[in-house]
């Protein structure tokens, strides 16, 4: 009967025969296979019943087979049987056991699954009663250490930690009341006696249960999946690598950025140490000795902290270079890999795991070396961009003037702050240029955009700023000679050569407010290229903003600037600003200009220091302000007493040049420039005869006191004079050379009436 074991025994017919093959007894299971009742059978031979009589000598004797038996239609029915001899107190005889050849067959390949099932050392199998207190198990239910080897009418909780164990169960018993299969949820498996980190596996079930009859319990399958869940653990891992150290081009902000993926991703513990001269943007060199000296720079987990970081450790460099590797020190699972980039040894990294947990796998540090790959890259790109960087920086300190200045003029004040705080490249720029006769001209402007293109950008127009100054060109003049310069590079820029390398940076967009001051007439002209309007704090602390038109941004090309003119009281402040300061390039202008009006206010811009007052109204901006340089310039204007100015109107004859010597030298006497009074004659009587002689009348003569002595002749032609080198032989030619050599600093502009020639001469001991 060994052979027909099932679970559904009844449902087996069969039947006693005695010695000599009559049937004496009949099962209910016989005749229902049959159809045959006992009384029909029992006393006849059984082999009445083969379809092929014939068989019968065949078959005697058999213990097992298979016969065609005939039932009460007399249709023939494939047999599997089995005969069990019969002793006893009694006659001899024989128990015939029988069912349908497909059955059998089919009992027999459940038999050899489930006898498989138990067998096969892959999948954990277990079959629980209705109690969830184990029946059967196989030898690999749980391939982990601390599993007892007889597990019948065990709990999970007899030898699984009480956590763990629970969680389970609450899985099966779902399964046992429900009777919805379990298809591969996950469960920690952590056994007692094992402190180490134990094992996921996945879990499938099934209700056990007969026909119309109440559940018996549930079998289970556990499939180990911990290589298969730390397989997508490590790519999730590579990928928060990855996408981690893309965001930053600072080498702090990139270690900081690799230990908080590292922990705890694949240690308890990380330290990433850098080269000293990374951080510099240069390659890192080996001393004499052998030695390169490393900053620890990131530390994350418990025992990282000494040495504290930024301490800066000395390595051999071949040490540091060694491939990654596992180790265990002090105790610890430890994982090291080098920084390396285009051969260039920058750094280690050195994870650690807790002496209680598991050790590192080949696989976990093949992805350290992977990860440590792509540090590199990352950390090699912010060391290049250091150095382009520090390029930068040092190019755009060169370009921009002083933060204040003192002059006649105005007392000016400036702030500067770049979108990228740490680097500080922009296309932001400001200017106090100085001019003739102790005039200044302010000017702030814009180039779109950042970096190293921006900043080339920003210095050729600066100094395309201050050449066009010196020419004394008025403001809407000068923007219009600087708007063709801008749509003169934009050309340029678009005039690739054969390698389809731009040649010149082209700005994508600029605009430029350009003020002129004079501290004589205290009146201040201005004209601007898109740019914002200056706000003006009066005296009394009054607070408004200049009506100007602005005209289009520099490169439109083909339209005029409108020129605006104020005339502010002495110590008032002119706040000229980019739009970073008020927008931020997205914001709304309107609200941010009254909100500088507020900060301006607050500032107390016209009785406190420039310099510190400009730091209050910047600092606090709100982020949005902070998507574009911020660029103030503060000046307070100064107005020249009545005192320091003489003027006098000269007859164009030249008996009057004698005169206008005379009145030249008394002012200087009462000025206590007597020193400069001989000088002054000189440059003042060739200045007014080639004045008389070449231009005519009416001319002017004024002297200005500030810093320097200024002497100016005006006369109405439009002839700007020219400086040559006279022959030996020429009676003239001699009076412009003369006053460049009598004078510090000389030059002529064209006036409303004219021109004007002005000299420079420096004050005795500063008096004046």
């Amino acid at each position: 009967m060994e052979r027909f074991r099932h679970p559904f025994t009844g449902s087996l017919a069969a039947a006693v025969l005695d010695p000599e093959g009559v049937v004496v007894g009949w099962t209910a299971a016989a005749q229902a296979l049959l159809s045959r009742p006992a009384g029909e059978v029992c006393g006849r031979p059984v082999r009445e019943l083969l379809a092929d009589p014939d068989h019968w000598n065949a078959l005697a004797g058999a213990r097992e087979g298979r016969v065609a038996l005939l039932d009460a239609q007399g249709n023939p029915t494939d047999i599997a049987f089995q005969v069990l001899p019969l002793a006893g107190p009694g006659p001899d005889g024989f128990l015939v056991l029988g069912a349908p050849a497909d059955q059998v067959v089919r009992w027999r390949e459940d038999d050899a699954f489930a006898s498989g099932l138990f067998l096969q050392d892959r999948v954990g199998l277990a079959v629980f009663d209705d109690q969830l207190r184990l029946l059967r198990t196989n030898t690999n239910l749980l391939p982990y250490s601390g599993v007892p080897t007889d597990l019948n009418g065990m709990r999970l909780a007899d030898f699984l930690r009480a956590e763990d164990a629970e969680a389970i169960e609450v899985l099966l018993r779902d399964v046992l009341e429900s009777g919805r299969p379990l298809v591969l949820p996950e469960a920690l498996v952590r056994t007692v006696l094992d402190p180490r980190g134990g094992r996921v596996m996945g879990i499938s079930a099934f209700r056990l249960q007969a026909d119309g009859e109440k559940p018996i319990g549930v079998t289970a399958l556990f499939t180990d999946v911990t290589e298969l869940g730390r397989s997508r653990r490590r790519l999730e891992l590579l990928h928060r690598a990855t996408a981690a150290l893309g965001g930053s081009l600072s080498v702090t902000g990139t270690c900081v950025d690799l230990v908080a993926v590292l922990v705890p991703g694949l240690a308890d513990a990380a330290v990433v140490e850098v080269a000293e001269a990374v951080f510099n943007g240069d390659d890192p060199l080996p001393d004499a000795a052998g030695l390169l000296s490393l900053r620890r720079t990131a530390a994350v987990g418990p025992d990282t902290v000494e040495p504290p970081t930024g301490t800066t450790v000395y390595v051999e460099a071949a040490g540091a270079a060694v491939p990654a590797a596992t180790s265990t020190a002090d105790g610890r699972p430890t994982m090291s890999a080098p920084l390396r980039a285009r051969g260039i040894l920058l750094g280690r990294i050195r994870a650690y795991r807790d002496p209680t947990g598991d050790r590192y796998e080949s696989t976990d540090l093949e992805l350290l070396q992977e990860i440590a790959s792509r540090a590199s890259l990352a950390l090699d790109n912010a060391r290049r961009y250091t150095r382009e960087h520090r390029a930068a920086v040092s190019l755009q300190r060169s370009l921009l003037p002083p933060a204040a200045t003192d002059t006649p003029a105005a007392v000016t004040a400036s702030v500067y702050l770049p979108t990228d705080t740490d680097g500080g490249v922009g296309g932001d720029w400001f200017d106090v240029i100085p001019l003739s006769s102790a005039r200044i001209a302010l000017v702030v402007g814009d180039v779109v955009g950042h970096g190293l293109e921006a900043t080339a950008t920003m210095g050729r127009l600066r100094t395309a700023v201050r050449t066009l100054a010196d020419l004394d060109l008025g403001p809407d003049e000068l923007l219009v000679h600087l708007d063709d310069l801008v749509s003169q590079l934009v050309v340029e820029a678009d005039d690739q050569d054969g390698g389809g390398i731009r040649r010149e940076p082209a700005p994508a967009g600029a605009t430029c407010l350009y003020a002129v001051y004079d501290p004589v007439s205290g009146r201040c002209v201005m004209a601007s290229a898109g740019h914002p309007p200056p706000a003006v704090v009066h005296p009394d602390g009054a607070i408004g903003y200049v009506e100007l038109s602005p005209g289009p941004p520099l490169g439109v090309g083909g339209f005029p600037f409108e020129v605006a003119e104020i005339e502010p009281a002495a110590g008032s402040v002119l706040v000229l600003y980019t739009d970073g300061l008020i927008g931020g390039g997205d914001g709304d202008l309107d609200d941010g200009m009254a909100e500088l009006r507020t900060r301006l206010g607050r500032a107390s811009v016209t009785t406190r220091p420039l310099a510190e007052a400009g730091r209050e109204i910047t600092e606090s901006l709100p982020p949005h302000r902070q998507s574009d340089d911020v660029t103030l310039l503060l000046a307070r204007t100064r107005v020249l007493p009545a005192g320091d100015t003489a003027a006098w109107d000269v007859e164009p004859d030249p008996a009057a040049v004698a005169r206008v010597r005379e009145s030249v030298t008394a002012q200087l006497e009462a000025w206590g420039l007597d020193e400069l009074a001989f000088t002054t004659e000189l440059v003042v009587s060739e200045l007014v005869t080639n004045a008389i002689r070449y231009g005519g009348g009416p001319v002017g003569v004024r002297l200005i006191r500030a810093e320097r002595l200024i002497c100016e002749v005006s006369d109405p032609s439009s002839t700007q004079p020219r400086m040559r080198r006279a022959r030996v032989t020429d009676e003239g030619g001699r009076g412009l050379y003369l006053v460049a050599q009598l004078t510090s600093r000389w030059g002529s502009r064209y006036t409303d009436q004219g021109k004007a020639i002005w000299t420079e001469q420096e004050v005795p001991g500063g008096a004046g």
